[in-house]
């Protein structure tokens, strides 16, 4: 017999449940339980603000308030509130949080218009329509490790 498979697809990325009839599916879903999925994603965000630490050395000071631009290089207003949304953890914080954190960086934005058109562009969504959340977007993500960041360490 064919075997069956599932995809399902998680903030994380995918996991997969495969079996020879639906009882065994059913049977490897039963054990995919909240707290299994909840113990995946912590353990995948850590690995990720470890790298995200590695990565923004130098450019961006990772502390427990959250990130603090350090770079002395000059940084537009979309690409200091990229940078501080790429340091928060999952790449999300509301527009007081990204106000509060440019302001303890020395940087004076006017957030909620570059949030309006950053959206424009696509680099950041509202995972919650009517929340005051803002998150990097795949887009937003792909425009900071390859322009924004590759630029800011050169010498």
């Amino acid at each position: 017999m064919p075997e069956i498979m599932l995809a399902i697809k998680t903030p994380f990325g995918e996991i997969r449940v495969s079996g020879e009839t639906p009882e065994e599916i059913m049977e490897a879903l039963e054990r995919l339980d909240q707290s299994f999925v909840g113990d995946v994603n912590e353990r995948v965000s850590n690995l990720l603000s470890t790298q995200a630490k590695d990565t923004l050395k130098g450019i961006v000071d990772l502390g427990k308030d959250g990130p603090v631009i350090v770079t002395k290089k000059r940084l537009s207003h979309y690409s200091a509130i990229g940078i501080i949304l790429y340091g928060m953890k999952d790449h999300m914080a509301s527009s007081r949080d990204i106000q509060g954190r440019l302001t303890a960086s020395g940087k004076k934005v006017t957030v909620p218009a570059r949030l309006h058109e950053m959206r424009k562009r696509g680099h950041i969504f509202k995972p919650v329509d009517r929340a005051p959340y803002y998150k990097l977007s795949s887009k937003g993500v792909k425009w900071i490790e390859e322009e924004i960041l590759p630029d800011l360490r050169k010498k």
